[in-house]
């Protein structure tokens, strides 16, 4: 059966895995309407919702929803001013051909949702993380987001990532990384760059360990929810009274340690150490500078240095 652009098979969409609504606040009497289950090819439904127009293009097999759209799949949300999601024919079963209940379907119920597209305000939002940029691309596969545009940005509760080129985002393991100038900054007053950077929060599980020491009345950690942060390429971490700088690191947020290699350098006022490898102390100051094979270690010091 060939549908046009601009039919509104409802029947296709709902078994491709769509929750249909004709506005962001769906008609329960519609929904109930319609017996076909979600496709749970993916482990969870992704629910569409938009403002406007619903068009679906059986040549490219795309459905495009404008005037302010979302897409809802368990605890994350993208909004978007136009969103496109794009379809494919579904794996079938060994030993099914599936011909029967396409049948019965309009011949629709082997398609499945396998990208969805986000245009113009891209917001990005779970129970804890929030991203923005101008362009958006989720991976229903992978569960990964890929982000672009201007001032795009990616807030915890205590941290904030920012990117020139592209982040990366992927909810399940809440990891991000930024491509270009890739920045993390946290709310302790710590700020970390590199030319390419991945940012990994802690896991659920530590996360309520935190919770739990701190209704027991312990520490409030410090560093929010990041766990560690990789750099590749001009790393450089700064505290109010430190900076150290290399080719690549490692940042440890809970004992506040970094391992820089290649290209070292830690300064401190005018106090400054050279050298291949170092691990820093950024919450005493104390370096542990490394010499290479080949490179020794180097120090500038300045003695009397006040307040240091």
């Amino acid at each position: 059966m060939r549908l046009p652009v601009f039919s509104r098979p409802h029947a296709f969409l709902a078994a491709a895995g769509f929750l249909l609504a004709e506005a962001l606040a769906p008609s329960p009497t519609a929904l109930a309407a319609d017996p076909t289950p979600g496709d749970q090819a993916h482990g969870q439904v992704v629910h569409l919702f938009w403002k406007k127009e619903e068009i679906y293009d059986h040549n490219r097999q795309t459905v495009t929803l404008t005037g302010g759209a979302r897409a809802q799949r368990g605890d994350m949300t993208v909004d978007a001013d136009t969103l496109i999601g794009y379809l494919r024919p579904k794996k079938q079963a060994a030993g099914t051909s599936g011909t029967d209940e396409s049948q019965k379907n309009g011949g629709s119920s082997d398609m499945e949702l396998y990208r969805v597209e986000a245009f113009g305000h891209v917001h990005i939002y779970n129970l804890e993380d929030q991203g923005w940029g101008d362009h958006g691309l989720y991976d229903v596969d992978r569960a990964v987001l890929l982000m672009t545009g201007k001032a795009m940005k990616f807030t915890t509760p205590r941290q904030l990532m920012t990117a020139r080129d592209l982040v990366e985002y992927h909810p399940q393991t809440h990891t991000s990384i930024g491509w270009g100038e890739a920045t993390v900054n946290t709310s302790d007053g710590k700020r970390i760059t590199a030319d390419v950077m991945q940012a990994v929060e802690l896991s659920d599980a530590q996360k309520a360990a935190n919770r739990a020491s701190q209704a027991a009345g312990g520490e409030k950690a410090k560093s929010g929810n990041l766990d560690r942060a990789y750099g590749w390429g001009h790393v450089v971490i700064r505290t109010d009274r430190q900076t150290a700088t290399g080719d690549r690191g490692v940042y440890l947020a809970g004992p506040e340690l970094a391992r820089l290699i290649g290209h070292v350098r830690v300064t401190q006022g005018q106090n400054q150490n050279n050298g291949s490898q170092a691990i820093v102390n950024m919450k005493t100051g104390v370096s542990h500078m490394l010499s290479g094979s080949s490179d020794p270690v180097q120090g500038l010091i300045v003695p009397n240095e006040a307040g240091k």
